[in-house]
């Protein structure tokens, strides 16, 4: 749960801004020369480079910076040039956990792994997931080419783990991958995941929800008692949709924890490339950072980047980032 003094400093700047016009950092965000590294964007933003919603992490003690993505594998258009301009966006970001999903594996590597080596990062990969591949293929590029999720992590990955999701209309069922993290203070699991989201194959995706929300409630035993379980997905529906409910019962959203925008969508018709005809999720908040509801970690904040670099958007999907920080003490088992 967010530490109320660290939500008190952000919502009254917040507010304060609000009223005065201003768009920046909260004290707590700038340097010691009280500079604001990486400021709001929001009303000059440069050719090619990243904008925020919120401002930049606090730095602060075991603060962690979580991101979920979906990248849209290598679909059109030009996966290449957008692949660039993904890792320019994680470049400043620098998150220290990202949850990949439409993550490509092709000849022997995934892009999880790309990501890692580029990053100086740990990887871990698993397939298949949603949606099933083309085909036949749109272009050579999508040949023989898998369809999965990735996590990529500043510390360590200690264990992997592959769950099925149900499914009852396609023919493959897609997988979410679990894995716990060696983080120096202490450690916490993650699952990365995408689910159903055709509106004939409704029942797949409350199904795949609720597979979901039984994973996070799962306790995972850790040295000091249960550590926390973080899901980055891909969920293929707001908060206020009927799939979105078996997780609402067992876990807590980072974005209203950290005051993300309300107004925010992650799948939006700016880009020209969305899939408008996905007409269930168009233009909603349907890609989230959820955390375990039992156990206490403080959200300092919560945002997407909704802009392009340079003149192409790096996916169909804005990712969402959360910067949480891991309470020291854990509850006992």
């Amino acid at each position: 749960m967010a530490t109320p003094s660290v939500r008190y400093v952000e919502r009254r700047f917040a507010i304060e801004s609000a009223s005065r016009g201003l768009t920046g950092c909260a004290p707590s965000h700038t340097d010691t020369a009280g500079r604001c590294p990486g400021s709001l964007k929001s009303s000059l933003r440069p050719s090619g480079e990243v904008g925020f919603r919120t401002p930049p992490r606090l730095p602060m003690l075991r603060s962690v910076r979580l991101m979920t993505w979906n990248v849209l594998w290598r679909f059109e258009p030009d996966w290449r040039a957008r692949e660039r301009a993904i890792l320019s966006t994680l470049n400043q970001l620098k998150p220290d956990v990202i949850g990949l999903q439409e993550c490509w594996y092709a000849d022997g590597r995934s892009q999880a792994h790309v990501f890692a080596e580029r990053l100086g990062m740990h990887a871990a990969f698993e397939a298949p997931s949603l949606p099933p591949v083309p085909d036949p293929p749109e272009h050579p590029d999508q040949a023989g080419a898998l369809m999965g999720v990735g996590i990529v992590s500043r510390w360590p990955i200690t264990a992997v783990r592959r769950h099925e999701l149900p499914v009852s209309h396609r023919q493959v069922a897609p997988v979410a991958l679990g894995a716990e993290l060696r983080h120096p203070d202490t450690p916490f699991r993650v699952i990365v995941a995408a689910t159903e989201w055709e509106p004939d194959y409704a029942d797949d995706h409350l199904a795949q929800t609720a597979a979901i929300a039984e994973l996070v409630a799962h306790p995972t035993p850790g040295p000091g008692g249960d550590i926390p379980t973080f899901l980055l997905a891909d969920l293929n529906c707001d908060s206020s949709q009927a799939e979105f409910a078996p997780l609402a019962a067992v876990a807590d959203d980072t974005w209203e924890l950290g005051h993300g925008d309300p107004d925010a969508a992650t799948l939006s018709s700016v880009v020209p490339f969305a899939p408008f005809e996905a007409t269930k999720e168009i233009d909603r908040r349907i890609d989230h950072i959820l955390v375990t509801r039992s156990l206490d970690v403080a959200i300092e904040a919560a945002f997407t980047v909704d802009s392009p670099v340079g003149d192409l958007y790096p996916s169909d999907h804005f990712p969402v980032v959360a910067d949480v920080r891991l309470t020291r003490e854990l509850r006992p088992s």
